[in-house]
């Protein structure tokens, strides 16, 4: 019987083996299949459509569009400058924040953390918070898509749950050897926060650089829309730039794609591990 029931079992994880690999693969070819055409026809100086393995007619005059057309190379760079600032100052938001919530003896830690933690689940809204940046002049200015998505409570939390899983004794050491807090702060709590501030920073930049609603709400001149604004503009049909000789209208907007998509492409795999870890930030606590 014992014999019987162990081939069953086994039969059983088979089928599931089979039928998992089965539909992983269906998956990957659904995400796959759709990348792997705007790849070709970002490399294809033809104006045919439809679906191809290979490009007909192989070039790059799509990416030197891209890369030195004053039109899209000014949004793209707004993009890197508001991606690395934004990224930078949310982690440095977020960490010094964080640090101030562990710090058990400080007066109103508890109500200072309820507080933070209720515009998670209230916020004032989209015309309140249009009203304030207005009224400080941060309109039709990059501080406005900045600044705003720097403040995330979210992160703040993670970070603060992952402060909290460092034993407190090397806290408790580092004071006794005279550190300030600060000197705590950087020569503790942030060495022995890695996979945190990766994890943390990989979604702060996804959030900025792919960034359209707060463009789209808080800046009004052209001149400073980011790479996802005139990204958009370009699958309208309504901003299309003047292609490199030997490129096409599709080859340009196919190529535009993949500069908007590879750089996180060739970040992700190598944050991958902190990634994960960053997922189970606070789970766990001994």
């Amino acid at each position: 019987m014992e014999a019987t029931a162990k081939r069953k079992t086994k039969s059983n994880w088979s089928v599931f083996s089979v039928v998992n690999g089965l539909i992983f693969v269906i998956v990957c070819l659904i995400i796959l299949v759709p990348l792997w055409k705007v790849l070709v026809d970002s490399l294809d100086l033809t104006t045919g459509y439809g679906m191809k393995l290979f490009p007909d007619k192989f070039g790059l005059a799509g990416y030197q569009t891209v890369l030195s057309n004053p039109t899209l190379l000014r949004p793209l760079m707004i993009s890197v400058i508001t991606t690395l600032s934004g990224t930078l100052l949310g982690l440095l938001l977020s960490t010094l924040g964080a640090y101030v919530l562990i710090q058990w003896e400080m007066p109103g830690r508890t109500f200072l953390a309820n507080l933070l933690l209720v515009t998670m689940v209230f916020s004032g809204g989209m015309i309140p918070t249009y009203l304030v940046l207005r009224n400080l002049h941060m309109t039709n200015t990059l501080w406005s898509v900045i600044l705003l998505p720097a403040i995330n409570v979210y992160n703040l939390v993670l970070m603060r749950n992952f402060f909290e899983g460092i034993p407190n004794s090397l806290f408790e050491s580092a004071t006794l050897d005279g550190c300030t807090p600060m000197q705590t702060f950087y020569k503790i709590a942030l060495p022995l926060s890695k996979a945190a501030l990766a994890s943390i920073g990989l979604m702060f930049a996804v959030s900025y650089w792919n960034d359209y609603t707060n463009y789209k709400l808080y800046i009004n001149k052209e001149q400073l829309y980011n790479f996802q604004m005139k990204l958009r503009s370009m699958m309208q049909g309504s901003d299309l730039p003047m292609a490199t000789a030997g490129a096409t209208e599709n080859t340009v907007r196919n190529a535009a794609i993949i500069v908007a998509i590879l750089p996180f492409m060739i970040l992700y795999p190598f944050l991958q591990k902190y990634f994960v870890k960053g997922i189970n930030i606070g789970a766990v606590k001994e």
